[in-house]
């Protein structure tokens, strides 16, 4: 299974092999408790903007205790990363020093870390690469041209970009503005820790790693020589951290993951994107995450995205996925599961509806999934940075929203709102629906709903588009199908499915939801 991006700026055709890992297994050893006499573990910017969103200092912020630390060290394990959210630390183990471990009085446990990474851009044996794919139509999808009149450009916003690698960026056309003006504050690879600021835009190990130069470039690029735009947070600043080593094999490091959160929140980031996501992969099959585990709370990683939203005030925005066309999966992958994630789909330009990669939300679960979704061509690695930009505008335009509140605007903003679905969730974000919220304005009625009885209604409707996306759905949000229905004289034929208790239809600018009794 070979991984293929398609660069913003130049692909190179040099696959470069991964060596197979024959390292023992990773395992996070769980502690049972630690020392409350120890200093929270954050700056003084991470602790004042706690007290401003009113997030008390709890047990997650204080460190792992050293003297755990220190026994396992002279019991000959050598702890990788430490997670205080977790109160865990990684490590390399043997069976036998698996078992030793185990049978320490201050262990809670041992856990598994599973190696099966996916970076969620979109696969294609037969695609052509494009030199520079046509980032405007997301660009028009979203409004940003109401961001940019308001003056929303994620000014003052720190923003974490966690990810695979940052090729190039700094020489690319579309991100010379962030680092000429100093905008990348720091940089940690959790994959080699002896690499230096400037060797993780220089080295190239893998094609993934030009991976988070494209995330990045979605986020905040514009590119004065061809005069594109391809993010809306052209003035954030940024905290960039290398944690998948993107060999052939997809084999991930959630401990890293967890660590490159962590390191953020102690400098007072509250706004992450991360285009990863775990779901399955070639190693282990053992160790593959199943579709049911997609729950929000089986994985460790979706466990502390949970409590970065919950108790650090951290909006977290996550690529859904690109499995919607495998058939033995189809479903989003975790993190992306968490409650408190913005996770994002992918649309396609015309219709708005799901685009076929894009991965679906469980129907078990008791939340929307995913949140929002908008248009690329090139798997929700790319839809969800557009989002992340999004997002430091409306916290640029007022900071002292929480960011349960900025995700509540985000997803009150889209243009499916309030009939949400879970193949594209709340639908496209609007900039101009997101200003009039954050100016408490009343939005102008963009839904409607309406009773069907049978098995065919007639809906009378009112656009310019000859054809329009329909949702068949078996509840409120579980989606049956979707369907490109045809408009006949300003009316819109529907016949329903077998299954079918509601219907959607999305004219873009107004949402009709058909209610059968």
């Amino acid at each position: 299974m070979i991984l293929r991006l398609t660069s913003l700026f130049c692909l190179l055709t040099v696959l470069v092999r991964a060596q197979p890992d024959v390292e023992r297994p990773k395992y996070w050893v769980l502690f049972k408790d630690k020392d409350q006499t120890a200093a929270p573990a954050l700056s003084s910017v991470a602790i004042a903007r706690r007290q401003v969103q009113s997030l008390p200092l709890d047990d997650t912020d204080q460190p792992v205790s050293k003297a755990y630390i220190q026994q396992l060290q002279h019991e000959g394990v050598r702890p990788l990363n430490r997670s205080r959210w977790l109160n865990a630390v990684s490590a390399r183990l043997s069976a036998e020093e698996r078992e030793k471990i185990l049978a320490l009085p201050f262990v809670a446990g041992i856990e598994a870390i599973d190696p099966a990474i996916v970076i969620t851009a979109i696969k294609s044996d037969n695609e052509t690469p494009m030199v520079k794919p046509q980032m405007a139509p997301v660009m028009r999808q979203i409004q940003a041209s109401d961001f940019a009149q308001a003056g929303l450009t994620g000014r003052f916003v720190s923003i974490g970009v966690i990810d695979a690698g940052f090729f190039g960026a700094d020489s690319a056309n579309a991100l010379k503005h962030v680092f000429a003006r100093e905008g990348v504050k720091r940089v940690r690879d959790y994959v080699n820790d002896d690499k230096t600021h400037g060797d993780l835009f220089r080295t190239l190990e893998t094609m993934s790693d030009f991976h988070g130069t494209e995330v990045l470039a979605a986020i905040a690029g514009n590119d004065p020589v061809e005069r594109i735009q391809y993010g809306l947070a052209t003035d954030a600043t940024f905290y960039l951290a290398r944690t998948d080593q993107g060999n052939r094999e997809y084999r991930g490091e959630e401990d890293n993951w967890v660590a490159a959160m962590e390191w953020m929140d102690s400098l007072g980031v509250r706004l992450i994107n991360t285009s990863l996501g775990y779901a399955k992969g070639m190693s282990n099959p053992k160790e593959n995450y199943e579709p049911s585990q997609m729950d929000g709370h089986t994985s460790l990683i979706s466990r502390a995205a949970q409590i970065a939203a919950d108790k650090k005030g951290i909006l977290i925005v996550v690529s859904a996925g690109n499995e919607g066309d495998d058939r033995s999966w189809r479903i989003i992958s975790t993190p992306a599961d968490a409650q408190g994630v913005l996770a994002i789909g992918a649309t396609n330009s015309r219709l708005w509806n799901r685009i076929g990669y894009s991965s679906i939300g469980p129907e078990s679960l008791p939340y929307l999934k995913p949140n929002v979704s908008c248009f690329s061509l090139y798997g929700t690695s790319l839809s969800a940075p557009v989002i992340t930009g999004f997002a430091a505008c409306v916290m640029q335009a007022n900071p002292k929203l929480t960011n349960k509140e900025v995700m509540a605007i985000i997803e009150q903003s889209s243009h499916l709102y309030p009939y949400g679905n879970n193949y594209i969730g709340y639908g496209v974000p609007q900039a101009s629906r997101a200003i009039a919220l954050l100016r408490n304005q009343p939005l102008n009625t963009t839904s409607r709903q309406i009773k069907a009885v049978g098995k065919m209604v007639s809906v009378p409707i009112t656009t310019t588009e000859s054809v329009v996306s329909v949702f068949h759905k078996k509840d409120a949000t579980h989606v049956l199908q979707q369907e490109a229905a045809k408009v006949n004289n300003g009316k819109l034929v529907i016949r329903r499915s077998s299954g079918e208790k509601q219907t959607t239809v999305d004219l873009k600018t107004e949402v009709i939801e058909v209610v059968w009794e």
